[in-house]
């Protein structure tokens, strides 16, 4: 793509240019085996991957993984390379930890599924509760999945068809929840596959931190739930603002609407997640990714006055499926890898060092932003950093759509993974995890460096 000499964020756009095709050379220069092997197996899978998102990282084509332990990945030309993405914190508390390893090897012999529960299962309940509150729980393969049962039991419970979303939330695969504010109406979001059914009966899209906007959604009667993150996530972090919180909290009593929290990414926050943390009073919790250690796994809970409510409406309800749960959910390798997870890695210890680990990582990209003067951001919640394209803070999903800079920030993914450091594909997430070395961090920082400067300065 060609462009005139006008600044990007601060970048001159053909220095931009300049930097991506290098590191486009670089990268592929780097990984003949890899080129070689995708080339030799085109065919089998739909556009020659096994899940789509696996073409949307902005390297010039998939690095294909050899093996990963701890924080470090090596690839099929044996790259090795400090990993920040984490599997987008399916692995944040690290690749395949020694105590989630062992439980694992020691179920794969009794049986991997059989829809019955066993006594893992009683004592991964009694750790969920004591990690992240007194709930009822349910536990489900993917957070996508439990959003949606728990979107089932708020409508089933109240008898209400919306839901309550922010502009710019990320819920997983979950259809009810992809509106979006256009001049603040809700819409569909664009580019929706093979969608047929009018989201806004559905939905009702709010901007985050606008308790004015909440209450005016609100007072329609239609709403059963406001499905939140505690921190906006996945589209330039945005943290709520003082006070935030506790209103949505009033609001959905007043209105008699639920209150979902999904921690699926701001689990990062410390022991217990974001509502822990901060001590919020969500109706239902749902949590994913990385609570079973990277064995896919989610898992939602109710309070207990919720739960009752629902029992008497399941009582009642006509025969028939309820639309809950899946076959292989709540298998026993998940049982496994939540008591190996819950009680030997997801330590107030292991948050400790993510902390201190996190708060270096975000303090030396701050650094470096301040030294060639780009009018850009850092941002941290817990354990997860985020370098934003743009000046800040940001407080609501409208300001994050805008201050995405997907140019450049796809740039800076290939130059800092060929300088040895991934981070997340579709924004600029880092996560340090339990076993990240500072000389890990240092390394980052000193390649962030190495390109801010090449961009700003020349």
């Amino acid at each position: 793509m060609s462009h005139s000499q006008e600044d990007l964020r601060g970048i001159q756009s053909a220095r931009l240019d300049a930097f991506k095709q290098r590191e486009a050379e670089r990268y592929a220069d780097a990984r003949p085996q890899t080129l070689a092997r995708l080339q030799s197996e085109k065919g089998s899978f739909l556009d020659d991957v096994p899940m789509h998102w696996m073409k949307d990282w902005p390297m010039p084509f998939p690095m294909l993984v050899s093996h990963a332990k701890g924080a470090r990945l090596v690839d099929l030309d044996d790259n090795a390379i400090d990993d920040f993405c984490l599997g987008d914190t399916g692995s944040m508390f690290g690749h395949s930890p020694d105590p989630v390893a062992r439980a694992i090897a020691a179920q794969a012999d009794q049986g991997l599924t059989y829809m019955l529960p066993t006594e893992h299962a009683f004592e991964a309940g009694r750790l969920l509760t004591e990690k992240f509150g007194d709930f009822r729980w349910q536990i489900a393969t993917t957070a996508s999945d439990a959003n949606r049962f728990a979107l089932s039991v708020a409508r089933a419970v109240t008898g209400k068809p919306k839901v309550l979303v922010f502009e710019g939330c990320y819920h997983g695969a979950v259809p009810d929840v992809m509106v979006t504010l256009e001049n603040g109406e809700t819409k569909p979001r664009p580019g929706l596959t093979g969608q047929v059914v009018d989201l806004t009966e559905l939905a009702i899209c709010a901007e985050f931190n606008d308790l004015d906007s909440v209450e005016a959604a609100l007072k329609s009667g239609e709403v059963a739930a406001i499905i939140t993150e505690p921190v906006l996530t996945n589209s330039c972090m945005v943290l709520p603002a003082p006070g935030f919180h506790d209103g949505l909290r009033k609001l959905a009593t007043e209105y008699g609407a639920l209150l979902i929290m999904d921690e699926t990414h701001t689990i990062s926050s410390g022991l217990g997640g974001y509502t822990g943390v901060s001590g919020l009073d969500p109706d239902i919790f749902v949590v994913g990714k990385c609570v079973a250690g990277g064995m896919p796994t989610a898992v939602w809970g109710m309070r207990q006055s919720l739960a009752d409510a629902y029992t008497t409406y399941d009582a009642n309800r006509p025969g028939g499926h309820s639309g809950l749960g899946t076959t292989l959910s709540a298998n026993p390798m998940q049982f496994a890898c939540l008591r190996a997870n819950l009680s030997e890695v997801m330590t107030a210890e292991a948050y400790a060092h993510m902390e201190a680990g996190a708060e270096r990582l975000a303090q030396g990209l701050q650094d470096v932003i301040t030294r060639v003067g780009a009018d850009w951001h850092v941002v941290r919640v817990g354990a997860r950093v985020e370098f934003i394209c743009a000046p800040g803070p940001l407080t609501s999903g409208t300001q994050a759509r805008t201050a995405h800079a997907p140019e450049i920030e796809a740039a800076m993914h290939v130059g800092l993974l060929n300088r040895g450091c991934l981070i997340a594909p579709f924004h600029n997430m880092m996560l340090v995890s339990p076993v990240t070395e500072n000389a890990q961090i240092d390394r980052l920082v000193a390649a962030f460096d190495d390109i801010m400067t090449e961009l700003f300065e020349g």
